[in-house]
């Protein structure tokens, strides 16, 4: 087992080096991750300049790769034959904040397993409900809930046509109530416009607001967050809304 493991906060991020110490008993693990913080940056492609990838070293002295690309850019690099071996899975995170709801369209965490599942190979996407703040040791707990739930889709066999959306609560181990398989939840932005001058007398916008919440309804991600569980959401990429096609096919579009 071949496991790419990486991250949208950046090849240094506490996260990533959890996420690649819990895989390591379950397989050959390569890294390669951005050069810097990609967070919130959805799906990217980049097709319209070079793309660069340097050499690094890891706080525990492990060899990873990182580049100037996008978390996405990242997958598709491994996966189209930087790597030398085939990879058989991906994994990305451990993203400091909780990817729920609407979050995973923009999310480089999720989207990275996105790009994976694209190519054809599985993908898992971990976020721990906490903050960017987080000491390396809040995440011990959430790379043994990673190491689980891996092992756990390994042993009964890997979906490639899902992403697996994982969410754990920021809770001391024992403390975590179990897992749930979730739904996708509502997410409440307060995001707001904020206008301003530069020094030069220039208008710059910039997009702010409080913090984001969701709706903890029963089954969803929230819900199970909220109620101490680990969330799993299973993600298709046939974003096709069946109902309302249907109902579309039944409109006069010869009128047009």
């Amino acid at each position: 087992m071949h496991i790419l493991v990486t991250n949208d906060d950046g090849v240094t991020a506490p996260g990533l080096l959890a996420l690649a110490q819990a895989m390591r008993p379950l397989g050959k693990v390569s890294v390669l991750a951005p050069d810097r913080n990609w967070s919130a940056s959805g799906h990217v492609k980049t097709l319209h300049r070079p793309l660069r990838v340097k050499e690094v070293t890891l706080a525990d002295k492990s060899p990873a790769l990182t580049s100037d690309g996008a978390p996405s850019d990242c997958v598709a690099l491994a996966l189209l034959g930087l790597l030398d071996e085939k990879v058989d899975l991906v994994v990305s995170g451990i993203n400091p904040y909780a990817n729920m709801g609407h979050d995973v369209t923009y999310s480089g965490t999720v989207t990275a397993a996105m790009e994976a599942v694209i190519a054809g190979i599985p993908g898992i996407a971990f976020s721990l409900a906490s903050d960017e703040n987080s000491a390396q040791e809040e995440y011990i707990p959430a790379g043994h809930v990673a190491y689980r739930v891996v092992k756990a889709a390994i042993r009964r066999g890997l979906y490639k046509d899902l992403l697996l959306n994982v969410n754990i609560p920021n809770l001391p181990e024992e403390a975590i109530n179990g897992v749930r398989i979730t739904r996708l939840g509502l997410r409440v932005y307060r995001d707001a416009l904020d206008h301003r001058l530069d020094p030069r007398g220039r208008s710059y916008y910039w997009i702010g607001g409080d913090v984001p919440t969701g709706v903890p309804d029963e089954g969803t991600d929230f819900g199970a967050i909220a109620d101490g569980f680990v969330s799993i959401t299973p993600l298709q990429l046939d974003m096709t809304a069946y109902p309302a096609a249907q109902e579309l096919s039944t409109w006069q579009w010869s009128e047009l």
